[in-house]
């Protein structure tokens, strides 16, 4: 069984995620596999360095992310172009991982977390999505005292993202992470044990 477990900014898709972890689910970061995509070994580095020029490689010989980004902020046709790079190279590199976590356990729970899980096409990998949500304006709260951010920053990333009601859509399982992590707790173990096919 694979899960795709999405949801926007500050909903608390990761805390949800080490939730899974802990009952017993193999969770795969697609943000960690993002950070790792630009290793000079890897397909994607030569495809981004040929696309945006030498200059976004440091003097570490490492993709400098700080650069690439400023060629690709706020300049859709060139996120477009990095995105067409990266995301096919994150989509391989979990298929080998949960191919890998499956043949040692055929009955495991693979959860591929993913912000952009809808957006890259990542959902169609998947047996189920997961997509925990909170309203916008909790959201802006929680982001601004956790991240140190400002309201619009917040607010323009909300903007950015698919909504709530575009996600809860397309989602088998919708968490509400609008209470405590308590209740959050409660909510995640509820749907792992639906899952299961356990009592509540």
């Amino acid at each position: 069984m694979i899960i795709g477990l999405t949801g926007g900014i500050a909903s608390g898709k990761s805390t949800a995620a080490k939730m899974l972890a802990s009952l017993g689910a193999h969770v795969i970061d697609a943000d960690k596999l993002g950070h790792r995509v630009y290793e000079p070994q890897r397909p994607a580095f030569a495809a981004v360095v040929a696309e945006f020029g030498d200059d976004v490689v440091g003097d570490d010989g490492q993709i400098d992310r700080r650069v690439l980004g400023g060629k690709v902020f706020g300049d859709e046709a060139a996120l477009g172009r990095l995105t067409a790079i990266v995301w096919p190279e994150i989509r391989r590199m979990a298929a080998d991982e949960i191919e890998s976590v499956l043949a040692e356990d055929a009955g495991r729970v693979v959860v591929l977390e993913a912000a952009v899980l809808f957006e890259a096409g990542w959902d169609s990998t998947v047996d189920q999505v997961w997509c925990v949500v909170v309203a916008p304006e909790v959201a802006i709260a929680r982001a601004t005292a956790r991240d140190g951010i400002d309201a619009e920053a917040v607010q323009a990333r909300i903007d950015s993202q698919l909504s709530n009601a575009e996600r809860t859509a397309r989602a088998d399982v919708v968490i509400d992470n609008s209470g405590d992590e308590a209740a959050l707790q409660a909510a995640v173990t509820q749907a792992w044990k639906a899952l299961n096919g356990e009592p509540s």
